[in-house]
């Protein structure tokens, strides 16, 4: 029963960074981003960045710090565990929004990250992040109306709830 209780234990730690990623994402949190990797870890999303994990959650930060708004979903994860060692696929889906010539744009990108952790020193982490790109688009888009209540920092509303 141990054994159960620590891989469902490991499972869920996983999962909590990988949600943890897209909060970091949508925050514009580069502490949050930067803890989902070890320091050593690597990340490799195709043609637009390969390198540290922290290097890319600085790359990704600046990028979208120049758009109006953006929402990362993850679905459809897999987690094999060995031990200490754990490989998982996640679907990612991230919707942006960005204005164009004075035109307001939406880019959907849909994604799987292909993923290394390991538990070193009792927290899990990764090791490396493949992302492979199954499907984009960007079109023009109508809002139905202006939303607020949410920031891109943490000054939103969710960091006083989860003290993250």
């Amino acid at each position: 029963m141990s054994d159960l209780l620590t891989r469902v234990a490991d499972r869920l730690a996983i999962t909590d960074q990988i949600y943890r990623y897209c909060r970091a994402m949508d925050r514009i949190d580069h502490e949050l981003g930067y803890s989902i990797w070890h320091e050593d870890g690597t990340a490799d999303y195709e043609h637009n960045f390969q390198g540290t994990g922290r290097g890319f959650i600085d790359h990704v930060c600046s990028q979208h710090s120049h758009l109006l708004q953006h929402s990362h979903q993850m679905s459809n994860i897999i987690i094999e565990l060995n031990g200490d060692y754990a490989g998982s696929e996640s679907y990612v889906t991230a919707t942006l929004r960005m204005e164009r010539e004075g035109r307001l744009m939406q880019m959907t990108v849909l994604s799987r990250y292909v993923d290394r952790w390991s538990k070193r020193e009792g927290r899990w982490a990764l090791d490396h992040r493949r992302a492979v790109m199954e499907m984009d688009e960007i079109r023009e888009v109508t809002p139905m109306k202006r939303h607020s209540g949410w920031a891109r920092d943490r000054s939103d509303p969710s960091y006083e709830v989860l003290k993250g």
